[in-house]
């Protein structure tokens, strides 16, 4: 049975790369949301994203990963987060394989 996990990432210091979550389990399914009290961009990706070479989310703006629709899936710990401003966080949900 699949199982949904969520969390947040705060990224602590802008320009400095965080893995959203350590696990290998295979994500199938992740909605990335900018959080609405975010003062700048943060930037979605993996394990080399950065403002230059990131997926841009603005405070409240969200981006559905719809893997599974395309007959994919990854590693939970490829997906990374950086910003533009200290302290700026990313809320996620995720639908992992069983």
């Amino acid at each position: 049975m699949s199982q949904v996990i969520s969390d947040s990432t705060d990224v602590p210091t802008a320009g400095t790369r965080v893995q959203i979550n350590n696990t290998a389990r295979k994500c199938l399914w992740i909605t990335f949301k900018g959080r609405s009290t975010n003062t700048g961009a943060v930037y979605v990706g993996g394990p080399l994203v950065a403002a230059a070479d990131g997926y841009a989310l603005l405070p409240s703006e969200t981006q559905v990963v719809p893997l599974r629709d395309v007959g994919g899936s990854c590693p939970m710990s490829d997906f990374w987060v950086d910003a533009a401003t200290s302290g700026n966080d990313v809320d996620w949900i995720a639908i992992l394989d069983p």
